[in-house]
């Protein structure tokens, strides 16, 4: 500063007007030194860093590139230039030293906030991140690192130890709780939920609560955000996981099977036994011939043995077209194509309803796919409804105003 001070008094300008241009060159050349610096770093410096690591055998430091982790760093450079020559204006150089200190403080705070998403970017590579997500802990690391951030920027300001101010904050815990208490209980119901693996990315839950019936998309440190099938998204708070009730159909999923849970109310009018003539028909379906053989040979051995007299129809054992029918569903469904063989098939009958007599169908289907799912279900119950006359079996409906019209009309005809 003298230096160039004393050439422009040698050049004739006064003193007074000397000192100010001679600050001003010195500011000149300084901007000037500090872009040259800055376009160094990021010409040079930032693409042999670049190449390199597009050019090695690993993947995952690309990412790095991405979130330009190296890019903020390189604000630093010209920082630390200014910061270096401060001693040249003594009347401001606490105050240079100050603003580019925070400045620094800030620069390290945003190269941080992108190193973690990078590692958070890196982590989700792997499987593991479906199982164990950490985006709610790498919030958590930023919280405390801009908490720390401002307080050094704080302490730089007024030049009072971090320490000092550190100690300070006991007094604003309770305010401290209040403004964080979402991110506090976020915290323990992210690590709740990740230790006890109760949800993952890709999990399709359903909590009516929330309204929220869709596959996880996204977990972090104060949501769990839902894709409902209706494309819609709903937000829900994560400690919500751990205080109330939801439904995870991960286990469906995993098991490879859906489970059908559906009846057909049978008309009980229309239940009865089978006499011979119903028998011969029957015995001529194939899921049935082994079954009416057997059966017959079995009831007409009880009935010899026990001399149970024939004449009185409900005498002894016999077949009932409900019966015959329960066990052609219960043998179809184990010749279906699209049910799972290894997990449990039930057709059975439940407590009679004004609706007539339920025969549920409980099994499941070897493809956890909706779509498929659906169609399948669909099937089975279409082949049951138009099967179910052939057993001379009603299924039970509810009169509807065509019914009443013939009745009104005296057509009795079915």
């Amino acid at each position: 500063m003298e230096f160039i001070k004393q050439l422009l008094i040698e050049q004739g300008i006064t003193s007074q007007i000397a000192v100010y241009l001679a600050n001003v060159i010195v500011v000149m050349l300084l901007v000037g030194l500090s872009a040259l610096a800055n376009l160094v770093t990021k010409k040079i410096v930032l693409r042999i860093i670049a190449a390199f690591i597009m050019k090695n055998r690993f993947t995952w430091d690309n990412v790095f590139l991405e979130r330009k982790v190296f890019h903020r760093l390189s604000h630093i450079v010209p920082a630390i230039l200014i910061y270096y020559f401060a001693s040249i204006f003594p009347g401001y150089q606490t105050l240079i030293e100050k603003g580019v200190a925070v400045y620094i403080i800030l620069i390290s705070m945003m190269a941080i906030d992108a190193f973690l998403n990078a590692c958070n970017d890196i982590y989700n590579t792997y499987e593991i991140s479906k199982v164990k997500p950490i985006r709610g802990y790498i919030q958590v690391v930023k919280i405390f690192v801009f908490i720390i951030g401002a307080i050094i920027v704080i302490a730089s300001l007024i030049g009072k130890s971090p320490l000092l101010l550190l100690s300070g904050l006991g007094a604003l815990s309770a305010v401290l709780m209040l403004i964080f208490k979402d991110s506090i209980l976020g915290l323990v119901a992210g690590v709740q939920l990740s230790a006890n693996d109760m949800v993952r990315v890709g999990d399709w839950i359903e909590m009516p609560k929330y309204n929220a019936d869709g596959d996880v998309i996204d977990i972090s440190l104060n949501t769990v955000k839902v894709m409902n099938f209706d494309k819609t998204i709903t937000t829900i708070p994560s400690y919500a996981l751990i205080s109330d009730s939801f439904r995870n159909w991960r286990g469906m999923q995993q098991a490879g099977g859906r489970r059908i849970k559906r009846s057909v109310y049978i008309d009980t009018s229309s239940i009865r036994f089978c006499s011979d003539e119903m028998l011969g028909r029957f015995r001529k379906i194939h899921f049935l011939t082994d079954y009416i053989e057997n059966k017959e040979r079995e009831i007409a051995e009880y009935n010899d043995r026990n001399g149970v007299d024939k004449t009185v129809e409900v005498n002894g054992r016999q077949l009932t077209n409900i019966g015959v029918f329960r066990i052609y569903v219960e043998n179809y469904l184990k010749h279906h194509p699209r049910i799972h063989q290894s997990l449990t098939l039930l057709v059975r009958q439940l407590a009679p309803t004004e609706n007539g007599l339920p025969l549920e169908i409980y099994a499941f289907v070897n493809d956890t796919n909706w779509s498929l799912y659906e169609s399948v279900q669909s099937d089975i119950f279409d082949h049951l409804f138009a099967a179910a006359p052939s057993f001379d079996l009603r299924v039970f409906q509810n009169p509807t105003g065509q019914d009443l019209n013939r009745a009104l009309q005296g057509d009795t005809a079915p």
